[in-house]
């Protein structure tokens, strides 16, 4: 029998609570005070972070979702918080890669993603989406260079894990998987996920949970 994740219940309660949308910035002096531990969500631009968002606060239009690639183009920051697992906030970060907007304003927003990446003091992970239908891509291995340099912790979540066949997203999990294992500040579990079936939200939740527990 496999034995259960310890923080799964921790995972459920944080995610069970309203979770509140708190603000969008386009800038780093908009950004809320750092009074609490964040994470973020970064990816290429449709790789499924508003969509994982909601499917991990059980809402559906909590962060909202687009098939128009590069649909957010500010931090977006959400607020959880339970008496007995803590408070947190959750970041949407603009999509990297393609987008359909004018280059000087992808340019701009771009640099603040990088920006917040590199020098949030309170950021305590990164979880960077892979679309597991591609694997990882030119565009996210610049990303992931730089959360090397920068020391910040960052997790792979390949994300629409419910659209390869069988073989496909096999070796994808691979590949992904050998790909991190040179990389000095990424996590070692891979996380996988469908936010149309439901798969791997528990996982999702339970990690964040386990992060927060560990101070």
């Amino acid at each position: 029998m496999e034995e259960e994740n310890p923080h799964t219940e921790a995972g459920r309660l944080l995610f069970a609570r309203r979770t509140e949308f708190i603000l969008g910035a386009a800038q780093l002096s908009q950004l809320p005070e750092g009074d609490r531990a964040e994470i973020c969500f970064a990816g290429r631009s449709n790789a499924g972070k508003s969509s994982l968002i909601n499917a991990l606060t059980g809402r559906k239009d909590l962060a909202r979702t687009s098939n128009t690639p590069g649909r957010t183009q500010q931090l977006n920051f959400f607020s959880l918080e339970h008496p007995e697992v803590g408070q947190l906030y959750m970041v949407d970060l603009p999509g990297y890669g393609y987008a359909k907007a004018p280059k000087s304003e992808v340019e701009r927003w771009q640099g603040v993603l990088k920006s917040y990446l590199r020098g949030r003091a309170t950021l305590r992970r990164a979880y960077v989406l892979i679309d597991s239908r591609h694997g990882i891509k030119a565009v996210d291995e610049d990303i992931l260079k730089m959360l090397d340099v920068a020391a910040v912790s960052y997790q792979v979540i390949l994300t629409k894990a419910d659209k390869p066949k069988g073989p496909q997203l096999e070796s994808v999990i691979q590949a992904t998987r050998v790909a991190i294992a040179k990389r000095p500040a990424a996590f070692p579990d891979l996380l996988l996920t469908s936010s149309e079936t439901g798969e791997g939200i528990t996982e999702v939740r339970a990690a964040i949970a386990k992060l927060m527990a560990e101070g």
